[in-house]
């Protein structure tokens, strides 16, 4: 059975984003786009809520066409193009869309019928609120954290409202030059 990772930058007080959605203090580089270049090349779905999606189709198609495109837009704007793509969206139903499924209902037994599909891992990338619904519904199999060096204070959290302990197993963990520290943990289902 496929398994669903959440892929995420979070603050060391556990925020994904600012009051305002703000993600201008995620710290990126090189080394880091090459890093998870490597690992996303593997997955072949991406699930998002409507607001990352349409974030990411406003950007990735386009961005390898841009004559300041760095070695990783390219890559990523050509995986992007390949991937089949699942967006959590109570406003979007009914729309038809290239290579995109829309879940707007029946959440739980919509995406536990793609994790029986044959294929890799379903890479969640940011989407705090899809996040959290599939939390709710113990529809998440793994953490990619990516701990920024930094405290927000404030803003949209990765966790809220979890009504039982969720038990993790840490995989891996990985220090970036620019500060920023990798988890990677797999829920323990036992």
């Amino acid at each position: 059975m496929r398994k669903i990772i959440s892929f995420m930058h979070i603050s060391l007080d556990g925020f994904v984003a600012g009051p305002n959605g703000e993600m201008d203090w995620i710290k990126v580089d090189e080394e880091i786009f090459d890093y998870v270049g490597k690992r996303i090349s593997e997955g072949d779905t991406a699930l998002y809520g409507r607001v990352t999606y349409q974030m990411m189709e406003n950007y990735w198609p386009t961005e390898a066409d841009s004559p300041t495109a760095t070695k990783h837009d390219i890559e990523h704007s050509k995986w992007y193009a390949k991937v089949y793509k699942v967006v959590l969206s109570k406003t979007m139903k009914g729309m038809d869309l290239t290579n995109t499924k829309i879940i707007s209902d029946n959440l739980s037994d919509s995406i536990n019928e793609i994790k029986h599909q044959a294929g890799g891992d379903i890479l969640l990338f940011g989407s705090p609120t899809a996040t959290h619904s599939l939390i709710e519904q113990n529809l998440i199999d793994g953490y990619w954290l990516f701990v920024n060096p930094i405290i927000l204070g404030q803003g949209i959290p990765l966790f809220v409202d979890i009504k039982e302990k969720i038990k993790l197993n840490l995989l891996a963990t990985r220090q970036f030059t620019c500060g920023v520290t990798e988890l990677n943990y797999t829920v323990d289902r036992q």
